[in-house]
């Protein structure tokens, strides 16, 4: 959307907002690098970062209030399940919410006069259609531009390859337990420094976010970051093992996903308005704290 508001294709845009967890693969951050560069800055369209912190950090910091990641959870009864997803409201919308208040003129917590609002482009194409939906702020109102030129995937890459942005990566925490199989031997094979990064992290969050041990509710089980429920650099991210299926397709107390999913992940998993994570909040298993 950046690119063809860029070349008139689209109305011009006044701004476009990136919202940085803090934790996005170095081949994202020199994308956005070469977009401002190349794309938004001659077209005079201000690229604003906007964030809530660096949510690898504030997971390991006790005294930091973490907004949960959906982990994969292994309940002391051997059922897998998942914490509640809060890490795309907290790193994604509230920012981009703040940025938006301040542009209008009125930071929270003013209040925001009826009938002033912006429209905010999501880039949701033919392909995932259902999922375009209204924001749920009355000062945001939300439109899908390339739903209405009809654009699916394909047109989007067929698109950005004609402008030599081909090799576009996608957009999510290194360490986000929506990544499938494909994505975590990226990681592995290409970058070794961000593959054992998340290893690392994998391994410290096995408890649990740091803040919750801190005050003593820490999690009746134990967390993961692959679906599999073991450690990242055992998880079978070569191949999906019989066990793995048979576990992600219990009838109850569990979810099922599809091989795609496996293999892919999820697809924009942690797009701020378009976040299909949200569809695990209603089938996530029990997991529990101490009290």
């Amino acid at each position: 959307m950046l690119a063809l508001s860029a070349e008139g294709v689209l109305p011009k845009v006044d701004y476009a907002i990136f919202a940085d967890t803090g934790w996005e693969p170095a081949a994202v951050y020199a994308h956005l690098d070469r977009l401002e560069r190349e794309v938004a800055a001659p077209a005079g369209i201000p690229i604003l970062r906007v964030s809530s912190g660096n949510i690898r950090n504030d997971a390991l910091n006790p005294s930091h209030r973490f907004a949960s990641m959906p982990l994969h959870i292994l309940n002391q009864d051997g059922r897998p399940g998942m914490t509640r997803r809060q890490c795309t409201g907290e790193y994604k919308i509230k920012p981009i919410k703040a940025k938006v208040r301040d542009l209008l003129g009125y930071p929270y917590p003013a209040r925001i006069p009826k009938g002033t609002f912006v429209e905010q482009w999501v880039g949701i194409s033919t392909d995932e259609f259902h999922r375009a939906k209204d924001a749920d702020v009355k000062y945001m109102r939300n439109r899908h531009p390339l739903i209405d030129m009809g654009w699916s995937r394909t047109d989007c890459t067929r698109y950005l390859t004609t402008l030599g942005l081909a090799d576009t990566p996608k957009s999510s925490c290194l360490g986000c337990p929506f990544h499938g199989d494909a994505q975590w031997r990226h990681i592995r094979d290409t970058s070794p420094a961000e593959w054992k990064d998340v290893v690392a992290f994998d391994a410290a969050i096995r408890k649990g976010n740091a803040r919750a041990n801190a005050t003593g509710n820490r999690l009746l089980g134990e967390a993961f970051l692959h679906r599999s429920c073991l450690p990242l650099d055992q998880a079978p991210i070569d191949h999906v093992t019989a066990a793995e299926w048979s576990a992600l397709q219990q009838p109850s107390g569990t979810f099922a996903v599809d091989a795609e999913e496996l293999e892919q992940g999820v697809e924009n998993g942690c797009s701020p308005w378009a976040c299909r994570g949200a569809e695990t909040e209603a089938l996530q298993g029990d997991f529990g704290l101490a009290a």
